[in-house]
């Protein structure tokens, strides 16, 4: 079996976490993979949601460089 790539590790992350924004309405995509910062797109409900900053730091972000430490920032993609 073959190693997966960083971004594979990445979309792997987002994958596991989107059901918990699905469950409240909202979801989010991979953007882009630049040098070792990964940026997401949210969509639905978590598109100008309050929480939104605090969900991507405090859970995206933390989930994804728990497994994958490389990463040194997630952003969100400004709308």
């Amino acid at each position: 079996m073959s190693e997966q790539t960083f971004e594979d590790k990445i979309k792997e992350c987002i994958e596991e976490i989107r059901p918990m924004l699905q469950a409240d309405g909202g979801d989010c995509e991979l953007v882009s993979i630049e040098d070792k910062k990964v940026m997401i797109r949210f969509k639905g409900a978590c598109q100008g949601c309050p929480g939104a900053a605090m969900t991507l730091k405090m859970g995206i972000e933390r989930h994804i460089r728990s497994k994958v430490p490389d990463v040194t920032e997630v952003c969100a993609e400004s709308m």
